[in-house]
């Protein structure tokens, strides 16, 4: 699957996307850098966001993957870090290729299965400042990252549910 689409950065620019599911992120990188993983995250059948108060906005957990580092082990990282959880379960669900000026970068999205090693007191970084659980149909009242996105949520929803069905 390959959507095209577009999105507007926080500086105003229009840059073109395309998103592609059953294709392997490290494969066919070129000058293209893989930069960055987000999880879509459930526990308890709910989807797990985050707000970043310094942007104002809700997203889903993940942020940039690090030297020497996997976009898995970033989905990792980024999932404790920023809401005190720990991934049971994690699968691809897609990539993306965003065309800046200067270059493109690539970001996963993943879905997981997590569970909490404690309370959420805060993110190391200080970006993400709460945390919340919610019914997966309403993340449009939070993130609507358009046909991509809800491309990508109809996908974890789907896996959500293989997964549930085969565990339990």
């Amino acid at each position: 699957m390959k959507i095209k689409s577009q999105l507007t950065n926080i500086s105003g620019q229009v840059l073109d996307v395309i998103y592609y599911e059953d294709k392997d992120p490290n494969k066919d990188l070129g000058d293209k850098i893989l930069s960055g993983a987000h999880g879509f995250c459930f526990y308890n059948g709910k989807l797990v966001i985050v707000y970043a108060e310094n942007k104002k906005y809700w997203t889903l957990p993940g942020g940039a993957i690090e030297p020497g580092e996997t976009y898995k082990q970033a989905v990792i990282r980024e999932v404790q870090e920023e809401t005190n959880m720990k991934v049971l379960h994690q699968e691809l669900i897609g990539f993306q290729d965003i065309y800046e000026p200067n270059r493109t970068i690539r970001q996963t999205r993943s879905f997981c299965i997590v569970e909490p090693y404690g309370e959420f007191t805060g993110d190391p970084d200080g970006d993400i400042t709460e945390i919340k659980l919610i019914d997966p149909k309403d993340l449009k009242q939070y993130i609507d990252w358009l046909k991509i996105g809800d491309r990508i949520m109809e996908k974890g929803i789907e896996m959500f549910k293989e997964y549930s069905a085969k565990n339990r």
